[in-house]
C-alpha cells in the first residue's frame, strides 16, 4: 500500500447516509478493545486492597467483567462479577478478601461469552488443591487442546480457552505443581501473561515470545505484578523488571524462584500497546508510552506535512502523537475532540435521532476551535473505518474548512491471533481498499499512515532483533507462531 500523502480538492457530501453515523450499533465506535488486564500480589498484608487498586488503574483493559481471589496460606477467598472494578467491589468484599497473595483480572470478552461464568480469576479445586489462574491474550491451539480433553473425560465449566490450562495441569502425572504447570505451559501455544495460583505458591509466566506484557515490582518486602507499570505507580510499588519470554516465577514459602518453561523464540512484543493499549505513563521495556507516541507523531509529521490552521488529536490514546505533530510542524496543537467518560460503553437508541445523538455523547467536537479552520486529525488507527467517519463529519459539521487524517500506525490489515479483540479481515477496510479509497470512505481531504519503518524506528527499542522485538502481524500478515484459523482468533480471558 503506497504511503505517498493523498490530497482530494473535491469535498464529498458531509455524510454518505441519511444521518452520519446510520448503521451505528450498541459499540458506538469501532475502536479495537483492549486486551484484558492481570494484577497479582505477593507476601502484602494488605493483599486484596492492593488488588483492587491495581485492577482500577488497569481498568482501561477491560470493562466487562472483574475479580479478584486471594488465600491466606489455608484457603481460597474470591469475588467475581460483571462491570467495573468499583462495581464490583466494595469495602466489605476488600476486607473479605484475607491473606498475603492476591490474583485479580479485568475483562474484554472475545473468545468466550460475556458472562459471569467466565469472569476470572477462574477458580478450581482438585486433587492436588485448589487452583485459581488469570490470564492476559490467546492460545491459538485451544480448540484442539479442549477437544483432545474432552475426549479424555475432561468436563468444561466455561466457554473461556483459560480453562484448558487449568485442566492441563489437573491432569498431569506430576504431583509437584512446579512440574505440572510446567508441563502445562509446555502444550499451549500463542501470546499470554499468567497469573497461577495454587493452594500457597504462586507461578508468573509469559508465553515464549514475549507476546503479552507483564511486569515484576516490589513493595514493603514483597512484590507485585501487573501487565502496566501504571499499576505499579498507584499502588507505591518500585519496578523490578519485565518478565521474560518463556520465564517461569515460583514465589512461594522460599521467596522467588527463577525457572524457565521454554527458550525465547521470536521475540515478538505486541506493537499495539506502544500504539494505542497501554497508559500513556506506562513503560514497557523501558520505553515511555507518551514519548513513543509522540515520537510517533513527529515522524508521521515528517512523512505526510500539510499546510493547516490546527493540529487535534482523537482521545485518548491519540492525544500524544497529535502533540507530536504539532510540534514538529509549528501548527498549533489544540483540543478539538472532547471525550465524554461517564456514558457507560452502550447507548440505547431507540430512533434515528437517538442514534445520532449517541455518537455525540461518546465525542463532542469543540466548533470554535475547530470552525473555519483547516484542521489535522491525528488517530491511532483504522478499523472498520466507520469511526473515522463519523469523527470526520462531526467536525465538518463543526464547520471545520478541512478535515486531513493522519494515522500514527500502518495500515490494519490483518487480524490479532494473541488477545486482541480485532474484526476478520473481510472486515478491516485497510484489507481490501487502498489509502485513495480509505480516505473516500471516511470523507476527509487528505490521508496519510505512518510507514512500517518509521512506527518501529519511533518506538525506539533495540534494533539487533527482528523487527526490533515486536509483533507487527496486524500490519505486515508475518505473525511470530503458527496461526491456524483468523476468524475465530480472540482473547482467551
Amino acid at each position: 500500500m503506497s504511503d505517498e500523502i493523498l490530497i482530494h480538492s473535491d469535498q464529498p457530501a458531509l455524510w454518505t447516509g441519511r444521518y452520519y453515523n446510520e448503521g451505528v450499533d450498541s459499540q458506538v465506535f469501532d475502536k479495537l478493545r483492549e486486551e484484558c488486564g492481570v494484577f497479582g500480589v505477593f507476601n502484602h498484608t494488605e493483599a486484596s486492597a492492593l488488588a483492587y487498586f491495581g485492577l482500577h488503574a488497569l481498568q482501561h483493559r477491560g470493562e466487562e467483567s472483574a475479580g479478584i481471589c486471594t488465600t491466606d496460606g489455608e484457603q481460597f477467598y474470591v469475588h467475581r462479577g460483571m462491570g467495573l472494578v468499583k462495581e464490583v467491589f466494595d469495602n466489605d468484599r476488600i476486607l473479605s478478601l484475607k491473606g498475603s497473595t492476591a490474583i485479580g483480572h479485568v475483562r474484554y470478552s472475545t473468545a468466550g461469552a460475556s458472562k459471569l461464568q467466565n469472569a476470572q480469576p477462574l477458580v478450581f479445586r482438585f486433587r492436588g488443591g485448589d487452583l485459581a489462574i488469570a490470564t492476559n491474550g490467546n492460545l491459538v491451539n485451544a480448540d484442539e487442546l479442549r477437544r483432545e480433553l474432552e475426549e479424555a473425560g475432561s468436563i468444561f465449566q466455561t466457554t473461556s480457552d483459560t480453562e484448558v490450562l487449568i485442566h492441563l495441569i489437573a491432569r498431569s502425572k506430576h504431583h509437584d505443581p512446579r512440574l505440572a504447570v510446567k508441563e502445562a505451559l509446555q502444550r499451549v501455544v500463542g501470546g499470554f501473561a499468567f497469573l497461577i495460583l495454587i493452594n500457597d505458591t504462586l507461578f508468573v509466566a509469559q508465553d515464549p515470545n514475549g507476546l503479552r506484557p507483564l511486569m515484576i515490582g516490589t513493595l514493603d518486602g514483597g512484590y507485585v505484578f501487573a501487565s502496566e507499570t501504571c499499576a505499579f505507580e498507584t499502588v507505591g510499588a518500585a519496578y523490578l523488571r519485565d518478565v521474560q519470554p518463556g520465564e517461569l516465577l515460583i514465589f512461594d514459602k522460599d521467596g522467588m524462584t527463577e525457572d524457565r518453561f521454554a527458550e525465547m523464540t521470536r521475540r515478538s512484543l505486541c506493537a499495539m500497546e506502544f500504539i494505542y493499549f497501554s497508559r500513556p505513563d506506562s513503560d514497557v521495556d523501558n520505553i515511555n508510552l507518551h514519548m513513543a507516541r509522540k515520537r510517533m507523531g513527529m515522524r508521521l509529521a515528517m512523512e505526510s506535512f500539510v499546510d493547516a490552521d490546527v493540529v487535534t488529536g482523537v482521545p485518548d490514546s491519540s492525544i500524544s502523537a497529535a502533540i507530536g505533530f504539532a510540534e514538529q510542524t509549528g501548527i498549533p496543537y489544540e483540543i478539538g475532540l472532547i471525550k465524554n467518560r461517564y456514558t457507560g460503553r452502550t447507548f440505547i437508541q431507540p430512533s434515528q435521532e437517538l442514534r445520532e445523538r449517541g455518537v455525540k455523547m461518546k465525542l463532542s467536537a469543540v466548533r470554535k476551535v475547530v470552525e473555519g479552520k483547516r484542521v489535522v486529525m491525528i488517530d491511532d488507527s483504522i478499523v472498520r473505518g466507520t469511526t473515522s467517519l463519523r469523527i470526520v463529519n462531526m467536525l465538518r459539521e463543526a464547520g471545520a474548512r478541512e478535515v486531513h487524517v493522519r494515522i500514527s500506525s500502518p495500515p490494519y490489515m490483518n487480524p490479532c491471533f494473541y488477545g486482541i479483540d480485532t474484526p476478520s479481515r473481510s472486515e478491516l477496510i485497510a484489507s481490501s481498499k487502498t489509502v485513495e479509497e480509505i480516505r473516500q470512505a471516511i470523507n476527509a481531504d487528505s490521508l496519510h499512515f505512518l510507514s512500517k519503518q518509521g512506527l518501529i524506528e519511533a518506538i525506539g527499542r533495540p534494533a539487533s532483533e527482528y523487527n526490533r522485538g515486536m509483533c507487527l502481524g496486524c500490519f505486515d500478515n508475518d505473525y511470530p507462531t503458527p496461526v491456524a484459523d483468523a476468524e475465530k482468533a480472540g482473547c482467551s480471558c
